[in-house]
């Protein structure tokens, strides 16, 4: 849970920071995520952070059944119906002026780090699609939402991405099954740019990915 948290706690820090000095025509920008402006998508990102405060609230289950990989699997939760609700919310979140979301992510990132850290290693929570996961794999998959996310407003501000070192480390873990190199000899941060489709891969490397045993997601 350590390192997991450490790299949301960092991630969630530098989101914060790169957000806060949006101006007003900033916000309204397209985000690479349509029909998400910038603030709908930072909106999205507050909402898939909050959601874990009323998981720790609920009863746990009795054994985790999913992990963070499985949490991607494609089906119902990436559905045309699923996604119209996730832009939907999204958008709702981001009715408040932009200070007062950088304001609202700051505050229910750092309250998520703080519930966190005084449950148990091996709590388990129950996601919104029924998964049941530990607290630790959940938040493996806030540290996806908010690193990839964090490379979309990047783009969508044409600002260099400020992805952590702590996110990268623990996304590209996610997605190589371990802590090994990335493919090809990319850096960490092209890696998840390419493995997310943020950044365009030729049939040779993504041939080359694949006999590396990527563990690839299901992004919404």
């Amino acid at each position: 849970m350590h390192d997991v948290l450490a790299a949301f706690e960092a991630e969630s820090a530098a989101l914060s920071d790169a957000m806060s000095t949006v101006d007003d025509a900033g916000w309204a920008r397209p985000s690479p995520c349509p029909p998400w402006s910038v603030a709908g998508l930072f909106g999205h990102v507050i909402v898939t952070v909050d959601r874990v405060p009323g998981m720790l609230r609920a009863d746990a289950p009795p054994a985790a059944t999913v992990d963070a990989t499985g949490y991607y699997r494609p089906g119902e939760r990436f559905s045309a119906a699923t996604n119209a609700t996730r832009i939907a919310v999204g958008e709702d979140r981001a009715a408040l002026p932009g200070p007062s979301l950088v304001t609202e992510f700051t505050t229910i990132s750092g309250y998520v780090v703080r519930l966190c850290r005084q449950e148990s290693a091996g709590r388990v929570v129950r996601t919104r699609h029924g998964d049941a996961m530990t607290l630790t794999d959940f938040m493996l998959t806030r540290v996806v939402e908010v690193a990839v996310h964090g490379i979309d407003l990047a783009a969508a501000l044409d600002r260099p991405a400020w992805t952590t070192p702590e996110a990268a480390s623990a996304v590209s873990g996610l997605l190589l099954g371990g802590d090994g190199p990335a493919p090809l000899g990319w850096d960490r941060l092209t890696f998840l740019r390419k493995a997310t489709g943020r950044a365009r891969m030729t049939e040779g490397e993504r041939d080359a990915v694949a006999r590396g045993g990527i563990r690839w997601l299901a992004l919404g």
